[in-house]
């Protein structure tokens, strides 16, 4: 099964931390929608004899949409597409978008699982991430959207300046308060080119110290785990049965469609991006050009890929698969870079499954680079 995710990229005020692509101004959202349906139905051969398991609305804030103008998309999508008959459709959400008349209309929609973007329960940090909700809206949300909806997801941020391991604590037990079956997790990162950047650099934030997010971390995944979570990836927590579907399809390499401006699109062969402007993607929509660079990726670059996402989930890299796919010389370079990772207990094999222990997690991506290859002499 494949995927489609939908760049909504509109949001009501930016948070200092973000570098995501989105547009603060509404003028061009009608025309916006008009655009992402177009080119659903420009990319519909992209998906012949593929069938549609997960529709995933990302952004920007896609609950700026009406519930009008998000059923408009999808009844575009199930028009051009081949769809199973139960499809995991995840609609990202600001806390102060969802009302109770919200709610209630997104949960009579095909909607049926939402991923709302909550990130402390407290209101030092959101004043400091310049949210667009308060404590009380992000409570609040919560408690409406459980009565309609079994499929709930909230992200939190951790790594916060100023966030004691207490305060980081009762945001995690807050979080289990309200017994939803998945959580997002993400560290703190200083992108360049944000407002977050430009206050550490003037002194008027104090920088993100990685020792307290390894910390944080720590908590975060031990208290989940007693909580009967499964850390499925290393910044994705779930019950049994509410992994996220579409990122999961991700993690192992499924093909996705990526519709919307700066939208990565991938097929197992080839990766493709959007243009990240609203009005050029629009403008190269509407005369029925599609906007988009390709790259074909070479045997080293899919290699690099699956051990990146390998190492991130429970699932690990096969290295039986390595042998199979990528051949004898990146088999051995694998167990060569390894070596050291298991010796220092970073990494460890059940099997022919290459893993990242318990140890390890919160260095993965950086045991990943370790484990690349530049060149092989393709």
């Amino acid at each position: 099964m494949s995927g489609i995710y939908i760049h909504i990229p509109f949001c009501k005020q930016a948070c200092h931390y973000c570098d995501f692509h989105f547009s603060t101004s509404m003028g061009k959202k009608e025309a916006m929608i008009n655009a992402l349906q177009r080119e659903l139905e420009l990319r519909k051969d992209e998906f012949k004899g593929e069938t549609v398991g997960t529709i995933y609305f990302g952004g920007g804030t896609p609950s700026v949409l009406s519930t009008l103008e998000i059923n408009a998309i999808i009844a575009t999508i199930y028009k051009n597409y081949n769809v199973i008959e139960n499809p995991e459709i995840t609609l990202e959400a600001n806390p102060d978008d969802l009302d109770s008349s919200k709610i209630k209309a997104l949960a009579d929609s095909p909607i049926n699982r939402l991923s709302i973007g909550i990130q402390s329960f407290f209101e030092d940090d959101l004043r400091m991430m310049n949210r667009a909700h308060n404590a009380v809206e992000a409570e609040t949300c919560i408690r409406e959207a459980s009565t309609y909806f079994d499929n709930i997801s909230i992200d939190l941020i951790y790594g916060v300046p100023g966030m004691t391991k207490e305060r980081w604590q009762q945001n995690i037990e807050k979080a289990l308060s309200f017994q939803i079956p998945h959580i997002s997790s993400y560290a703190l990162t200083v992108e360049p080119k944000t407002a977050l950047k430009k206050f550490i650099d003037q002194g008027v934030v104090p920088p993100v110290d990685d020792e307290l997010a390894q910390e944080h971390y720590t908590i975060l995944a031990n208290t989940l785990s007693q909580a009967g979570f499964d850390n499925y990836e290393i910044s994705n927590f779930g019950k049994p049965g509410f992994y996220s579907k579409n990122n999961t399809a991700y993690w192992q390499g499924k093909k996705y469609m990526g519709i919307g401006p700066s939208a990565h699109s991938f097929d197992g062969k080839r990766r493709g991006w959007n243009i990240a402007n609203n009005p050029k993607y629009i403008k190269s929509i509407q005369e029925g050009r599609l906007p988009m660079e390709v790259e074909v990726l070479s045997t080293t670059d899919n290699y690099n890929e699956y051990v990146m996402t390998g190492l991130r989930t429970i699932w690990g890299v096969s290295l039986n698969r390595i042998k199979t796919e990528f051949g004898d010389r990146y088999h051995a370079y694998i167990l060569q870079q390894a070596k050291k990772h298991l010796e220092e207990q970073l990494l460890f094999l059940d099997g022919d499954t290459l893993l990242v222990s318990k140890k390890g997690k919160f260095l993965s991506d950086g045991i990943a680079s370790d484990l690349f290859l530049l060149n092989l002499g393709e």
